[in-house]
């Protein structure tokens, strides 16, 4: 029997499927799709996933010859179509990686062959019968498979959420039109940095959402390929099928100029999409007995910010752990039930902002004087450095039980020598003093010297922090929560 059948081979299902190999557990991960998809989707990572993938030695995967080695926090970044100044925080955790996501899955399918994962394309899922022990899954044309637990990372429309009788319940929005594509345009409507300028308008930032009385537009002229332009419209018919001639009228429409649109010049793969309306939500629970759901099968929400991928990616690093511990009979009793207790708050955080975002954007009088409002509440240190935390996911703290620290429940630090500590996925017990002892559980954790720490720390291979202090005070009590004893 298979140890973890994962239902999706997008970034969310091979980001889990290199957590649970790391782990020592054998997952497969079938997917309906023949091919890796060559569709644009997003286009880059924000937030803490992008310190999470240096932690698991995956970032330097995907950054350019010549980029820093280690990520850095961005000096500015956008919420609601407001320019959002980071350069004089004390300590930022916002952090971006420009990369495509078809570059993303590519690279995470590579790391999940080299632990030994095996992925199966056409393998369509479409029943599934769950037992005490064990969870079969029927597939189109193909033999069952049988696996201990099943995994849903199938998407929005995810097969297995449905089959496993869990609700999504939400919002629906159907008076929106956004459009996207990649163009070409005259060069010498680009300026030196890198903004559109539009005669008869101005410029339009690069890599922000600029709103005008008659809509949004971001222009994002990314380095070795075509720009990618979008615009979002309300009371606009959704008719028609995506064209360029489309987009360029949307963009004279939400500009008052028109703009030479031209078709990309790039060998691709280009987007021109279309989309109505949005969704935003998130499952009624995220486990059914010994199925579970990952990603946007479990949470779906506007893209604007781009959070998705530190959502669902940050799912899948929470989740594979605790699975692991369970297949390998190393989980105290309810640990399972922490992955929901964790993440489904997350993901209500990006609802939450994704939606106030969405009507900050909005045409009309009212949400311009919303505008002035909150652009008020931008030049204080504080309301930036809050919106920081709440894009990058730093905001969120777990429970940890009785362990109490101001680190506790938090997302650890970037502490010496800790990006290379945690390429292993595995609990480190930091210990500045050299006389901390795991006892019972000195099997499942690695117990390492750290002489410049002030504190000592117990991390979850997630990298969060259950436990803190200057002698062993609650350290076994901290262990046994998580972890069950040799």
């Amino acid at each position: 029997m298979i140890d973890v059948v994962i239902a999706g081979a997008g970034p969310n299902g091979l980001m889990l499927a290199c957590e649970l190999a790391l782990a020592g557990v054998r997952p497969l991960v079938l997917e309906r799709r023949t091919e890796p998809t060559s569709e644009q989707r997003a286009n880059g990572l924000v937030g803490q996933i992008v310190r999470m993938l240096d932690r698991r030695g995956l970032y330097e995967r995907l950054t350019a010859p010549g980029a820093p080695a280690t990520p850095q926090p961005v000096p500015g970044y956008v919420f609601g179509a407001f320019p959002l100044d980071l350069t004089g925080l004390p300590d930022s955790p916002l952090h971006t990686l420009q990369v495509p996501q078809r570059r993303i899955e590519r690279m995470l399918a590579e790391r999940a062959a080299e632990l030994g994962v095996e992925i199966r394309r056409d393998h369509e899922v479409i029943g599934l019968a769950q037992g005490e022990r064990s969870v079969v899954v029927e597939l189109r044309g193909r033999e069952p498979v049988e696996a201990a637990f099943l995994v849903g990372a199938d998407g929005g429309h995810s097969v297995v959420r449905k089959l496993a009788g869990i609700d999504f319940p939400g919002v629906t929005t159907d008076d929106s039109v956004s459009r996207t594509g990649h163009v070409g345009v005259p060069r010498e409507w680009v300026g030196a940095d890198g903004g559109l300028v539009v005669p008869g308008f101005g410029t339009v930032p690069p890599f922000r959402h600029l709103r005008t009385d008659h809509g949004l537009i971001a222009w994002a002229p990314f380095p070795g390929g075509d720009p990618l332009i979008s615009t979002v419209e309300w009371g606009q018919p959704a008719e028609g099928e995506a064209s360029l001639d489309a987009l360029r009228a949307s963009v004279s429409r939400v500009l008052g100029a028109d703009v030479p649109l031209d078709p990309p010049n790039g060998p691709g793969p280009h987007a021109m999409r279309r989309l109505s309306g949005g969704n935003t939500r998130i499952a009624s629970r995220y486990r059914a007995g010994r199925i579970f759901l990952l990603g946007d099968a479990a949470h779906v929400h506007s893209a604007i910010g781009g959070p998705g991928l530190n959502l669902g990616l940050q799912d899948a690093v929470n989740l594979g752990w605790k699975l692991a511990a369970d297949v390998r009979g190393h989980a105290p009793k309810g640990l399972l039930d922490t992955y929901e207790a964790e993440r489904s708050p997350a993901a209500r955080r990006v609802a939450m902002h994704t939606q106030a975002q969405s009507l900050l954007i909005r045409p009309g009088g009212e949400v311009t004087a919303l505008r002035e409002l909150f652009g008020e509440l931008l030049a204080q240190p504080a309301t930036r450095q809050h919106l920081a935390d709440l894009l990058s996911g730093a905001d969120i703290s777990y429970d940890m039980g009785p362990a109490t620290g101001t680190l506790v429940g938090r997302w650890a630090p970037d502490l010496p020598g800790l990006r290379e500590l945690t390429r292993t996925g595995r609990p480190l017990l930091l210990d500045p003093t050299g006389t901390l002892d795991a006892g019972p559980w000195a099997s499942h954790v690695d117990t390492v010297a750290v002489p410049e720490l002030d504190t000592a720390l117990l991390l979850r291979p997630d990298c969060y922090v259950a436990w803190q202090g200057t002698t062993g005070d609650g350290l076994h009590e901290a262990l046994g929560t998580w972890f069950t004893a040799a």
